[in-house]
């Protein structure tokens, strides 16, 4: 699994991929702050929707949701609700061949609930095999990213997000196949490549995005994640797949975030309270490698009861 909700939607946006069509210049409104036409207002945008104009100040955002399987000849079974948190903060950054641009660094949580108690689960019963077997909740640290005037290929960057009767929208598919960090040497010949697909859908008001007076745009989020069997299932190579559908928001108040998560990072993830500093420079890491690096003991997860 690629990092949950920013690091893909980061790696969408630096390539190209989420803009696309772009909306007439006279939806933007007369008393705007920010032009959405040029690379700098683009630029300005995203800042404003991934974060907050202030360099290391944090926001959070969360999302929630149910996760069920799919497989032939069955119906689709809720496995488990799921709640997520990403803790985020920018800082600008400029790079001689790119120019201008802002780093976003932050932590990331997936939490799968107990859909009868909503409790985050410590055991789950594969209910294919019966096996009892532990959760390992999605805990990527760092999910970073930057975002510049140029893109990758050296165009320019272009707000080209929808807009519609004052509301702008942003929706982004993201097909993902690549060598699986949890495979073996021969994945092309026998099969075991990652694969996955994310969709998101990003949306707001036009006019808070572009006052004079907006600090950080008040953002509403769509995920949709279809993918293999998470790890820990232990499915055993059984045909079908997972997907989770979820919705959420930016939030500005840790206050703001749903109990079940703050509890969650008081009692087992501290760190997560706060985004890395801005000039974080470790790698990524995505829940499959954070799986690995938990197999293989150089991590360790929270002890449940």
């Amino acid at each position: 699994m690629r990092s949950m909700l920013m690091a893909l939607a980061v790696a969408a946006t630096a390539s190209g991929l989420l803009w696309a069509d772009a909306a007439p210049a006279a939806a933007q409104p007369r008393d705007a702050a920010i032009d959405l036409s040029t690379p700098s207002g683009a630029l300005a945008a995203m800042r404003r929707l991934w974060c907050t104009e202030t360099d290391g100040e944090p926001v959070y955002w969360f999302w929630q949701g149910d996760a069920y399987s799919r497989r032939m000849g069955e119906r689709d079974k809720l496995l488990f609700r799921v709640q997520g948190l990403n803790v985020r903060t920018c800082g600008r950054v400029t790079d001689p061949v790119r120019g201008e641009g802002f780093r976003s660094v932050s932590r990331e949580l997936l939490i799968y609930l107990d859909p009868q108690t909503g409790q985050p689960l410590s055991k789950w019963t594969n209910p294919w095999s019966n096996e009892v077997v532990d959760v390992l909740h999605v805990a990527n640290d760092p999910v970073n990213g930057d975002f510049f005037v140029k893109t990758r290929d050296g165009a320019p960057l272009t707000w080209t997000a929808k807009s519609i009767a004052g509301r702008w929208y942003m929706t982004s598919t993201i097909p993902l196949f690549y060598t699986s960090p949890l495979g073996g040497d021969y994945q092309a010949e026998v099969g075991g490549t990652y694969r996955a697909t994310e969709m998101f859908n990003f949306m707001g008001d036009l006019a808070n995005l572009t006052a004079r007076r907006t600090h950080s745009a008040e953002v509403d989020v769509g995920w949709v994640r279809m993918s293999d069997w998470l790890p820990w299932m232990k499915m055993g190579g059984r045909e079908g797949v997972i997907y989770m559908h979820t919705a959420g928001r930016k939030l500005a108040r840790w206050e703001d975030v749903s109990q079940t998560l703050r509890d969650e990072v008081a009692r087992n993830y501290p760190a997560y309270r706060n985004p890395p500093p801005v000039d974080d420079r470790r790698p990524n890491v995505t829940s499959w490698s954070y799986y690995r690096s938990v197999r293989e003991g150089r991590e360790a997860a929270p002890k449940r009861n």
